[in-house]
């Protein structure tokens, strides 16, 4: 599978080609000690270089791949990258889970309800890449609700490298752990609960295992180093 080309609709090359590069060093494609050569991706994407550059400097900046003066050196994602990342995820959306628990959110949480019909949807008709989208959908809806412009430009800069974590680890579980389909987005469905409660001690406790079974289960379909 290649990036699904409907994600990158208003996106320049650059951030075309290292959404390509991303994905196949977070599926383990390319492997962590490789070197990236800006001319033969340059030849591979039919551009010049400075597109090729320019999504490479994106990769460094997530501490995918190393820059220097002999190259692109990819580091991989490692398990201490999948915990950090989750870690920032639970942060952002614990927070932002509190805040829109505390004001009126019943249109909210109507259209939380309808991405969840549409993750079962896509579970039925076997859509990896609709599900794997529409789950990043569902949590980057809650952020977005809480209009907190900082936080948002934080969720931003890990977006991509969460959005390709998640179509790799959809991809494995629709292949060959499909029985757990069922269980995210039954933990989806919790997710709205406890918002539609109002506890906060029961959304960070809901939040927190929500984050923990998605990292480790991220960490297994990754294989990460």
């Amino acid at each position: 599978m290649e990036f699904p080309s409907s994600w990158l609709r208003d996106q320049s090359l650059g951030e075309k080609i290292a959404s390509e590069i991303r994905l196949r060093i977070v599926r383990g494609q390319i492997k962590p000690g490789s070197t990236l050569s800006e001319n033969q991706l340059a030849a591979e994407f039919g551009t010049s270089r400075a597109p090729v550059r320019d999504g490479l400097k994106a990769l460094s900046v997530e501490g995918l791949i190393r820059l220097d003066r002999k190259g692109a050196f990819v580091l991989g994602l490692t398990a201490k990258d999948v915990k950090e990342l989750y870690d920032i995820r639970f942060l952002i959306e614990n927070y932002t889970l509190q805040c829109v628990a505390q004001a009126d959110n019943k249109r909210l949480t109507e259209t939380l309800h309808k991405i969840v019909d549409k993750m079962a949807m896509a579970d039925k008709h076997n859509d990896v890449v609709e599900f794997a989208y529409l789950d990043l959908t569902f949590h980057e809806t809650i952020i977005a609700e809480a209009d907190h412009t900082r936080i948002f430009h934080l969720w931003n800069s890990i977006r991509s490298l969460v959005l390709t974590a998640l179509l790799v680890a959809t991809e494995q579980r629709f292949a060959n752990r499909k029985h757990e389909v069922q269980q995210l987005i039954d933990k989806h469905s919790l997710l709205i609960a406890a918002l539609e409660s109002k506890d906060g001690e029961y959304i960070e406790k809901v939040i927190r295992e929500h984050f923990e079974d998605t990292r480790q289960t991220v960490q297994l379909s990754l294989k990460p180093l």
